[in-house]
């Protein structure tokens, strides 16, 4: 009996791998280079930012109705099957368009069918990688460091095509691995369905249920506040280094630190770290981390200071990630997981990243470096919402007798 349930489990977390595996590296593939084959259509710079824009405002609307939607009629695997291929058959399309309208119906189709995917495989892995005594199979960690490994090697692999065939050469992989996310969905068990006294609620109400979690809240503005921090980072960081004399190479290499601390978080330190400090410490470092990593930026370009900083993204992306998805598995109804997710991507990820991207720019052209105090800022205002995280999590105190 017991080998039996570990050869179950190895064959669940090995279906949730290979999910995030293909889902991971289709975008490893297409998404660095996007914007240079975009231009390669005939765009105009105006034109493409335009197509950007709106992909990126059309995934923001669209992610949170298909996971209400997948929540609604419990078809999470069927969702994202369907996503899948309808997002691998935009991609093909991109090799027939030229021009600006062309390519922007093409880019909006592909970015409504890409928009759920992430989120109903987040919410698919959660309800399995919860912890539960002598039934978890798997950490979450495990299956988004394998995501994040699948990106990476799918960005090296898609850069020696375009150098050995053109850009074209990067949609026909991307495409290929979308349409393996279909085949992956079937390796991984069935979401599992919310007791049917909390259906009514849910159904009737979801929106209103689901922001009445408290402990969901906190963990979206705490989530808002430490990954938007990264806007600053993400624009400018390379910007600043290259100005300051910095090589290619080095960059490179302080770069692929940062990923490779993502990956060691997942897949080591992130689930211990949680089970040693708990899911709400673990924000509370990943913030004190962001405080740290922004105040260097911030005050030298020193090589050896950056390379010592660098690896701090493991806390400040990869283990606030996990901690979040830790308490938003715990808290919220499994029949709103694929809505919680979505708003979480919503807000916390996309939203406030774009609005932050925005006022990184008036920070740098007016205070340079300095901007970055403006990032580890809101680090700090992290805080007090942890603390207010803590007190949702707390039991309730007996009533003295």
């Amino acid at each position: 009996m017991n080998g039996s349930s570990i050869t179950v489990g190895r064959g669940v977390l090995l279906g949730f791998i290979s999910l995030y595996a293909a889902l991971f590296s289709a975008f490893g593939f297409s998404s660095p280079f996007l914007p240079a084959f975009l231009a390669e259509r005939g765009l105009k710079p105006e034109q493409l930012g335009v197509v950007l824009g709106a992909a990126t405002a059309l995934r923001l609307v669209c992610g949170p109705v298909a996971g209400r939607l997948a929540d609604r009629f419990h078809f999470l695997r069927a969702e994202l099957a369907v996503c899948a291929v309808l997002a691998a058959g935009a991609a093909l399309l991109y090799l027939a368009a030229h021009g600006f309208w062309m390519v922007l119906a093409v880019s909006l189709l592909q970015a409504a069918a890409l928009a759920p995917l992430v989120p109903l495989a987040d919410a698919l892995s959660l309800a399995h990688a919860r912890p539960r005594p002598n039934k978890q199979a798997f950490e979450y960690g495990w299956v988004r460091g394998a995501g994040s490994a699948a990106f990476v090697v799918g960005t090296l692999a898609a850069g020696q095509a375009a150098d050995s065939y053109g850009l074209s050469a990067i949609i026909w992989p991307s495409a290929a691995a979308l349409l393996l996310v279909p085949i992956a969905a079937r390796l991984v068990p069935a979401f599992p369905a919310q007791a049917a006294s909390n259906l009514a609620q849910i159904a009737h109400r979801p929106w209103l249920t689901l922001l009445r979690q408290r402990a969901f809240v906190c963990v979206i503005l705490i989530a808002a506040l430490v990954l938007g921090s990264h806007a600053m980072n993400d624009s400018f960081a390379v910007i600043r280094w290259t100005r300051a004399g910095i090589s290619p190479t080095a960059t490179g290499a302080l770069w692929s630190e940062s990923v490779a601390a993502e990956v060691l978080v997942f897949f080591f330190l992130g689930p211990r770290l949680l089970r040693a400090v708990s899911p709400v410490g673990a924000l509370a470092v990943a913030a004190f981390c962001g405080v740290v990593r922004w105040g260097v930026l911030a005050l030298t370009v020193d090589v050896v200071a950056l390379g010592l900083v660098q690896p701090l993204h493991g806390f400040t992306f990869a283990l606030l990630h996990l901690a979040a998805m830790r308490i938003i598995g715990d808290t919220v109804p499994r029949d709103l997981a694929a809505t919680a997710q979505a708003v979480y991507n919503l807000v916390a990820v996309g939203g406030t990243t774009a609005v932050l991207l925005l006022l990184s720019g008036w920070l740098y052209a007016h205070f340079g470096a300095a901007g970055f105090w403006g990032m580890a800022a809101l680090c700090v205002a992290a805080f007090p919402v942890i603390w207010l995280l803590q007190r949702a999590l707390a039991p309730p105190a007996r009533e003295a007798r």
